[in-house]
C-alpha cells in the first residue's frame, strides 16, 4: 500500500518514514502551524544529510542519479506527516532547471539545491510578461501564489514564452496569509528584473513545468491520502456510539473503504506518473493529467470524509485533520481546477495519445519468450478450431499458472509471456465461461477421477457449466441457503431452487451447494456438489431480464440425484470448496475484459464527434478513471513479479471495474441526445442502450457494491464486522 513496488522503494519508503517520524513528530508541524512567519524548519539539514533532496538529480550534479519515481516514494512518506519546509518546492524547482537544456543553469544551481544550502520554489501562473535585449530578459510582473516563495533563494519563473531562475533577491517576496499554514505561499513581484541568459531555462515549457507539478503533487496527496484513511479508520474502531464502534455502522464503514480506494488510486496515478516522465515516454503528459484528476482530487476527498468520520473532535484546531485538508486543497489550488485537467486527458485520449497500460518484461526473458513462441506457432497452425482446443486443454495452455498436467505450472513471467504471445499470434484459448471459476476449486478439492472426468474436458472447452449457488432468499448472504440434500442410497437427492444463474439454459453440468445438515451452524452443515443438468427433476426457466434477453434463469430441483462421486471436497465442508470458487468468480470480474463498456468503447463512441467543453471534461474524467483502475491491475502484477504481497489494488479493482463500466455505459446513452430513445440507436459504437440496461446488473452479480465496500472496510482496515441478527 505505497507508491513505490519493488524491496528497494519499499526500503526507501521505510527509511524516510522513520525520518520522518524521528524529525517531524506533531510538535514539529503543530509549531509551523502556530508560527507568525514561514522558517526552514529545523530537520533541514538533517534531510539534505540524507541526499534526498538531490535523489532524482545526475551524480555529476551533486545528486543520486534516481528519479523521479523515487522522489515521488519520498514526497508520499513526507506527506503522510505534512511536513512543513520548503521540500516540494525545491524538488519540483531542480526537476524544472534537469530539465532545463541550459547547462551553464543546471551546473550553477543542482548541487546546492541537491545539498541543501539553496532552496527554490516555482511559480505555477501569474502574468509576468518579458522583454529581450542584448541576449538577456527584462521580466516584470506578479505571481500572486508561489508555495514556498518567502524560504526561497531562487525563484523559477514564467517569463512570456520562456522560464527563468531568478535570485529571490531580485525580487519583491510578500508573504500572504495562506490557507496552508504550515507550509505557505507568497506573492513574488518582478519590476523590470534583468535575467541573464545563463539563467534561462532552454527547453523548459509551460507544459513541462505543469506535468512534473502535477506528478509531485500527487505523489504529496496520494501520502496525504494513506495518512488520513489510517487516522479515520482507527477512530472508527474505538470511537464507540450506540453501543458500538462506529465502524460497524455502514455509513462509516463504506465511507472509510471509499478513502481506501480513492488513496490506492491516487498512488497507481502518481507512480505511473513518475515513471512515465523517467521514461521520456510520449504519453508521459497523459500520465501526468491523469495523476492531477485522480490523486490530487483524492486528497482533498479524502481528507473531508475524514473529518466527517472523525466527527466533532475532526472541527477542532486541536486535532491535525485540517492540517491536511489545508495541504490537500492547497495543492488542488496550486495546480488548477481538475476540470481542466480532465479536458486534457479528454483531449489527449481523443487523439490517440492514451498511454497504453502494458507490461514490459526484462531482456533476460528472450529466450523463454522464443520457446514459447515457437510453440504457440504450433498452434496457431492448426486450422481446426476444435483440434487446436482439444491440444490447448491437453497441453495446459487454457490455464498455464496451474500444475501439470493441468497447467503448465508456468510461473508470473511465463503467464504473462504466454498471454503477450497468444494475443500476438491471434491464438484464442477455449473459453471456459463459467467454467472458469470451477476449474480451481476441481484442482484443489476434486478427487483424481472427478480431475479427469470433468477437467479435461472442460479446459478443452467441451463441457459449458452453471453455478447453483444463489438463491430468493440468499444472494449476498449466500450461507442462507436453503436447498438440502437428503442421503440416499448411493448419493444425494436435491431439492429447492436457484436463481440468477447465468447460462444455465446451455449448461450441460451444474456446481451446486447445498444443504445437507440443517442442524449444523449457518457455514457449516454445506455440501459442494456436480449436477447433470439433463437429470430429471432439472427445471431451468429462463428470467427475461429488463435487457429484454434471458441471460440469467431460475433453477428448481426436484429430488434431483446427484451419486457420491460427485461431491466435491467433505460432505458438510463445502463452504470452504465454494469460497474458492466465489474468490476465483470475483477475480475473473475484476479483469473487466469483455463484460462492458469501458476506455475503448467510450473513446470509441467519440470517434468523429467534437466534445464541447463540458463534455470534454466529463469524458475526461472517465478516462482517467479507467486508467487508474488499468494501473490498479498493472501494480498486482508487477506485485506479484517482484515476489511482493499484493496489496489492496487487487481488493478494489473489481468493485471499481464494473462501477466504471456502468458509468461509461450510462454515459455514452446520455451523450446521444435524443436518439437515446431509441432502443437501438444507430451509432458505430453499437447498441449503446442494450449495454446501459445491461450494465445494471454489473453491480449486484458477482457479489454487490456494498458486500463489496464491507468486505474492504473488514479485511483491509480492520473495521469491526457487522454484528450477527439478534445479537
Amino acid at each position: 500500500m505505497a507508491i513505490g513496488l519493488t524491496e528497494e522503494h519499499e526500503a526507501l519508503a521505510e527509511s524516510v518514514r522513520g525520518f520522518a517520524e524521528r524529525y517531524v513528530p506533531e510538535a514539529v508541524v503543530r509549531a509551523a502551524l502556530e508560527a507568525d512567519a514561514e522558517t526552514r524548519p529545523p530537520f533541514w539539514s538533517a534531510l539534505a544529510e540524507q541526499g534526498l533532496l538531490g535523489l532524482h538529480l545526475p551524480e555529476e550534479q551533486g545528486g543520486q542519479g534516481y528519479g523521479l519515481l523515487e522522489l515521488a516514494v519520498v514526497l508520499e512518506e513526507l506527506g503522510r506527516a505534512a511536513a512543513p519546509g520548503p521540500f516540494l518546492p525545491t524538488v519540483l524547482a531542480s526537476s524544472v532547471i534537469a530539465a532545463s537544456g541550459n547547462a551553464k543553469v543546471r551546473a550553477e544551481l543542482l548541487p546546492g539545491l541537491a545539498d541543501g544550502s539553496v532552496t527554490a520554489a516555482v511559480a505555477l501562473g501569474g502574468s509576468l510578461v518579458a522583454v529581450r535585449e542584448d541576449g538577456a530578459l527584462t521580466v516584470t510582473g506578479s505571481a500572486e501564489a508561489v508555495l514556498g516563495a518567502s524560504l526561497a533563494d531562487v525563484i523559477v519563473l514564467p517569463a512570456g514564452d520562456e522560464w527563468v531562475a531568478v535570485d529571490a533577491v531580485a525580487l519583491t517576496v510578500t508573504p500572504v496569509e495562506s490557507l496552508d499554514r504550515v507550509r505557505r505561499v507568497a506573492r513574488v513581484e518582478a519590476d523590470g528584473v534583468r535575467v541573464a541568459a545563463d539563467r534561462v531555462l532552454d527547453g523548459v515549457t509551460a507544459r513541462r513545468v505543469a506535468d512534473l507539478a502535477a506528478t509531485l503533487f500527487g505523489a504529496e496527496a496520494a501520502g496525504l491520502s494513506g495518512r488520513l484513511v489510517d487516522t479515520a479508520s482507527e477512530y472508527a474502531k474505538v470511537r464507540e456510539q450506540f453501543g458500538r464502534p462506529i465502524g460497524q455502522f455502514q455509513g462509516v464503514k463504506h465511507k472509510a473503504a471509499r478513502m481506501l480506494i480513492a488513496a490506492e488510486q491516487a498512488r497507481a496515478a502518481a507512480w505511473d506518473a513518475a515513471r512515465a516522465l523517467d521514461e521520456g515516454a510520449e504519453e508521459a503528459g497523459f500520465a501526468a493529467a491523469v495523476a492531477a484528476v485522480i490523486a490530487v482530487d483524492a486528497g482533498v476527498r479524502t481528507a473531508r470524509d475524514a473529518i466527517q468520520i472523525l466527527g466533532g473532535i475532526g472541527f477542532t484546531w486541536e486535532h491535525d485533520a485540517h492540517v491536511y485538508l489545508r495541504r490537500a486543497l492547497t495543492l488542488r489550488a496550486l495546480l488548477g481546477s481538475s476540470k481542466h485537467w480532465a479536458a486534457r486527458v479528454a483531449e489527449l485520449a481523443l487523439a490517440g495519445g492514451r498511454r497504453e497500460v502494458e507490461l514490459e518484461l526484462s531482456d533476460d526473458t528472450q529466450p523463454l519468450r522464443e520457446r514459447v513462441r515457437a510453440e504457440i506457432a504450433e498452434l496457431a497452425a492448426i486450422e481446426d478450431k476444435g483440434e487446436r482446443n482439444r491440444r490447448m486443454g491437453d497441453d495446459g495452455w487454457t490455464v498455464p499458472h496451474f500444475p501439470e498436467p493441468w497447467g503448465r505450472g508456468a510461473g508470473p513471467v511465463e503467464q504473462i509471456l504466454i498471454q503477450q504471445e497468444l494475443r500476438a499470434a491471434k491464438v484464442k484459448a477455449p473459453n471456459l465461461v463459467i467454467g472458469a471459476w470451477l476449474v480451481p476449486s476441481l484442482v484443489r478439492y476434486g478427487t483424481e477421477e472427478q480431475k479427469e472426468r470433468f477437467l479435461r474436458p472442460t479446459l478443452r472447452g467441451e463441457l459449458v457449466w452453471c453455478q447453483l449457488f444463489s438463491e430468493p432468499g440468499a444472494g449476498s448472504d449466500l450461507a442462507s441457503l436453503s436447498m438440502k440434500a437428503e442421503r440416499v442410497e448411493g448419493g444425494w437427492r436435491l431439492t429447492g431452487q436457484k436463481i440468477w444463474t447465468s447460462v444455465a439454459q446451455f449448461a450441460q453440468w451444474g456446481f451446486c451447494i447445498a444443504r445437507t445438515d440443517p442442524s449444523a451452524p449457518k457455514h457449516d452443515g454445506i455440501t459442494y456438489f456436480l449436477v447433470d443438468m439433463k437429470a430429471e427433476g432439472v427445471d431451468v426457466r429462463p428470467l427475461r431480464e429488463l435487457t429484454g434477453e434471458a441471460i440469467f434463469n431460475e433453477v428448481f430441483l426436484d429430488e434431483v440425484f446427484v451419486p457420491d462421486d460427485c461431491v466435491v471436497g467433505e460432505v458438510n465442508q463445502g463452504w470452504q470448496v465454494a469460497r474458492n470458487t466465489l474468490s476465483n468468480e470475483r477475480v475473473s470480474l475484476s479483469t473487466g475484459g469483455g463484460l462492458g463498456m469501458g476506455v475503448p468503447e467510450l473513446l470509441d463512441f467519440f470517434k468523429g464527434r467534437e466534445p464541447d467543453a463540458v463534455a470534454a471534461t466529463e469524458v475526461g474524467a472517465l478516462v482517467a478513471q479507467g486508467q487508474s483502475i488499468d494501473l490498479l491491475g498493472l501494480r498486482t502484477t508487477l506485485k506479484q513479479l517482484n515476489g511482493v504481497e499484493p496489496g489492496a489494488e487487487s481488493s478494489v479493482r473489481k468493485l471499481l471495474g464494473v462501477q466504471f463500466n456502468q458509468e461509461v455505459a450510462d454515459y455514452c446513452w446520455a451523450a446521444q441526445g435524443v436518439a437515446a430513445t431509441t432502443e437501438v440507436p444507430l451509432t458505430e459504437s453499437g447498441i449503446v442502450a442494450r449495454a446501459m440496461l445491461f450494465s445494471r446488473a454489473m453491480t449486484i452479480y458477482g457479489g454487490t457494491t456494498e458486500v463489496q465496500l464491507n468486505i474492504i472496510g473488514e479485511r483491509l482496515l480492520g473495521l469491526p464486522r457487522d454484528p450477527e441478527p439478534g445479537k
